[in-house]
C-alpha cells in the first residue's frame, strides 16, 4: 500500500492548496510537492508573515490576493503588498463575495487587476467569474476543474494562446462513494449546473439518495480529481496531454491524505 506522501506523487500533482481556516498551513512543509497554493479567507485567517518566509525557504509559495481587497487594491488601500514576504509569489483574484466587503464588492476588477500585474508580473491570475478579463491581463491561468475543462482548454490552446494554464481541483484518492461525497459532495453541489439538478432540500454527503446521490456522484467526476491514485493519474494525464501544464490539488479530506 502506498503511503499519504507517496500517492500524492504517483498521482501526479504539482501543488497542493491549502486554506488556512482548515489547517496550519506549515503542514505543506510535510507534503511532498514543490509548490503551495494558500487560500484567501478574510483578513483575519491570513497566515504570519514569518511563517510564510519559513515555507517559502522550502516550497515555491503563491498566495491569494484579491485585488479589491483593502491592502491588496493596488489602486486604493495596498498596504498589504509590502507586507508580503520576498520569495512569496502571488495569484492574483477577484475575490470570493463571501470575504469581500459591500464596498470592496463594488469596486471594478479589471483595472485593478492590470495594476496588480504590473507590480507582480509573476503572479498567478484566477480566472473563477473573469475569463475573460483574467486572459487580457496576461500571466499563468489559475482554473478551476469544470465538465466543460477539456473543451475549453483545447479551444485556448487551438486559438494560439501558449500561456502557462494552473489547473485547482479538490481531490480525493479514493474510489468508496460514500468517501467521495463526504469530502466533496457539498463542494460541487455549489456549482451552478450541479445545483439547478439537484432535487430539493436533497442532502448532499454520504447520505443522499437516488436522484441526488447520481447527480452528485457524476458532478463530482466533472468537478474534484477522485479515485483512486491510478485513476487520478489518468485523469491528469489526459489534461496535461491537452495543454494543462500544472495541476494544483486541494486536500478535501484533510491535509493528512497528502502529507508523508
Amino acid at each position: 500500500m502506498l503511503t499519504a506522501g507517496r500517492a500524492v506523487s504517483k498521482a501526479g500533482l504539482d501543488a497542493v492548496a491549502l486554506k488556512p481556516a482548515e489547517c496550519d498551513v506549515r503542514r505543506a512543509l510535510d507534503i511532498p510537492l514543490d509548490i503551495v497554493a494558500i487560500d484567501y479567507e478574510g483578513p483575519h485567517r491570513m497566515p504570519d508573515s514569518d511563517v510564510l518566509e519559513a515555507l517559502a525557504e522550502e516550497k515555491e509559495v503563491r498566495l491569494t490576493t484579491p485585488v479589491r481587497v483593502d491592502g491588496f487594491d493596488p489602486l486604493g488601500d495596498d498596504s498589504l503588498f509590502d507586507w508580503v514576504p520576498a520569495g512569496v509569489n502571488q495569484v492574483l483574484v477577484a475575490g470570493h463575495p463571501a470575504y469581500l466587503t459591500d464596498e470592496e464588492k463594488r469596486r471594478p476588477v479589471a483595472p485593478r487587476l492590470r495594476a496588480a500585474r504590473e507590480r507582480v508580473p509573476d503572479a498567478w491570475v484566477g480566472t473563477e467569474g473573469i475569463e475573460r478579463i483574467a486572459l487580457a491581463a496576461g500571466g499563468t491561468q489559475y482554473e478551476l476543474l469544470s465538465r466543460s475543462t477539456r473543451r475549453d482548454v483545447r479551444a485556448l490552446r487551438a486559438a494560439g494562446y501558449d500561456g502557462e494554464i494552473a489547473l485547482y481541483a479538490p481531490t480525493v484518492l479514493s474510489a468508496d462513494d460514500d468517501e467521495i461525497l463526504d469530502a466533496v459532495g457539498a463542494y460541487v453541489s455549489r456549482r451552478r449546473p450541479v445545483a439547478r439538478a439537484l432535487p430539493d432540500g436533497a442532502p448532499t454527503d454520504s447520505s443522499a439518495e437516488g436522484r441526488a446521490r447520481e447527480v452528485l456522484l457524476k458532478a463530482a467526476r466533472d468537478y474534484a480529481l477522485i479515485g483512486s491514485v491510478a485513476d487520478v493519474r489518468e485523469r491528469i494525464d489526459d489534461l496535461r496531454d491537452i495543454g494543462v501544464d500544472l495541476f494544483v490539488g486541494y486536500p478535501a479530506r484533510g491535509v493528512d491524505e497528502f502529507t508523508t
